[in-house]
């Protein structure tokens, strides 16, 4: 069996985002010929808060190293918090070492993180091993050009600073890579764009996957639903996941038709709940109202609650299983791929769903479920997402009235299409593609 390294900062307990991308993907490698190593950062050193249950979700069988990191309690006097910079020489060292050891005939690097990105044109340089490079979020985007950490969310000299290192070191890790993947096709359509060069190298779109089994823990353990009672008789529309500063526009609009419901279908105002669950993707206490404030604008607060701070994994499939529908939004990049649209898919809950027109999500969503169980507003970059209210206005007044689930307007044979399984095999498939290449290149 071949062997692929496989480097994921954040991993379980971490109850980060980014934790997800290698824990899904890797268990289901064997199956596919491919025996995975995961280097992960030592939960010790994680800053955010750790979830013992969603360690709990790896399987035993799958081998963890674990690499140390600089304690955050030093590096941020130094204006330093990333990850990616504090385990980079740990995280550099465990890899060697492993190499050095043993035989490896992948390495596969994810981000965000970031940095650990230029883990791969040294470790393919010393070790002679082929590397793949995955990209759950784009490394160059908005950040530092349209949004930042400055006032209104404008760019900041930081975020400018950052955008424009990332425009360096980026090219650096892209050159070395023998295979790209991404959460969408988008994000190295992007790269195509930003380098031409990069058309020659392989790429692959693997979106983020649902796992069954975790659905099939989280009913071994129930957990507590303190937010909300889900038989109270009210329709509980609850979104779960980051707003990000490009998500505003969509959000408004969505608020909007809420208090059109209000003006024209009192009765239906009445019974609607909308919740907005980890908005500001810390989890840190004091975090910033980004939805309420908007609410309160238009009106419609009466009928929002927001937690700001972001949810546990299985804490956020708790809300979705129990939710009477569940709040799917975009934002104006074409790129955007929701990580929750496979749980949410899988939760067998009602979607109301607001996406760009170009994202992938439209054509997951149009492929695999049918209205009313997923019901699908599109905007685009003429026609904006503020033009849609009456059709979100439409599409909102019917859940309300009838929040129904129909399993049979599921196509669960092209829903296993994105399971982590499926999509395991089909990092599999380039994983045996970029090694006979590096076999031939060596002949």
């Amino acid at each position: 069996m071949r062997r692929v390294l496989m480097v994921s900062p954040h991993f379980p307990p971490d109850t980060n985002a980014a934790t997800h991308r290698v824990r899904l993907l890797a268990p289901h490698l064997p199956a596919r010929g491919w025996e995975p190593t995961v280097v992960a950062v030592d939960p010790r050193d994680y800053e955010g808060r750790l979830d013992p249950a969603l360690a709990d979700l790896v399987p035993p069988s799958l081998r963890v190293v674990h690499a140390r990191a600089w304690p955050v309690s030093l590096t941020r006097r130094l204006g330093i918090g990333d990850l990616g910079l504090r385990a980079f020489t740990g995280l550099l060292g465990t890899c060697a070492g492993l190499l050095r050891r043993e035989r490896f005939d992948a390495l596969f690097v994810t981000i965000y993180p970031a940095y650990p990105a230029l883990l791969g044109p040294w470790l393919k340089r010393r070790f002679r091993v082929p590397f793949v490079l995955d990209y759950q979020d784009p490394w160059v985007g908005a950040w530092g050009e349209t949004v930042g950490g400055g006032a209104g969310g404008r760019p900041d000299l930081k975020s400018r600073l950052s955008r424009a290192l990332a425009m360096r070191l980026e090219p650096m890790a892209l050159r070395a890579s023998d295979a790209i993947t991404a959460v969408s096709s988008a994000t190295y359509e992007l790269l195509h764009d930003r380098y031409p060069w990069v058309r020659e190298t392989p790429c692959a779109d693997i979106p983020l996957g649902g796992e069954p089994a975790d659905f099939d823990a989280l009913r071994r353990q129930l957990r507590s639903n303190p937010w909300f009672d889900p038989k109270d008789g009210q329709v509980h529309l609850c979104y779960v996941g980051t707003l990000l500063p490009l998500g505003f526009e969509t959000l408004r609009a969505v608020l909007e038709a809420a208090a059109l419901l209000g003006s024209r279908r009192p009765d239906l105002y009445a019974r609607l709940r909308l919740h907005f669950f980890g908005t500001s993707n810390v989890t840190t206490p004091g975090a910033p109202w980004r939805v309420l404030p908007v609410a309160r604008a238009l009106g419609v607060a009466d009928r929002v609650t927001e937690m700001p701070g972001r949810l546990d994994y299985l804490d956020a499939l708790t809300v979705q299983t129990q939710a009477s529908a569940i709040l799917l939004m975009g934002s104006s990049e074409r790129h955007y791929t929701a990580s929750k649209l496979y749980p949410a898919l899988l939760s067998e809950r009602p979607l109301l769903a607001v996406y760009h027109e170009a994202s992938s999500v439209v054509d997951v969503l149009r492929g695999t479920a049918a209205s009313p169980t997923a019901r699908v507003v599109t905007y685009g970059d003429a026609d904006r997402a503020g033009a849609r209210v009456e059709a979100i206005y439409d599409e909102l007044a019917a859940l309300v009235d009838n929040p129904r689930y129909d399993p049979g307007a599921v196509n669960w044979e092209s829903l296993r299409e994105w399971s982590a399984g499926a999509l395991a095999g089909k990092l599999a498939a380039l994983l045996d593609r970029v090694g006979v290449a590096a076999r031939a290149g060596e002949a």
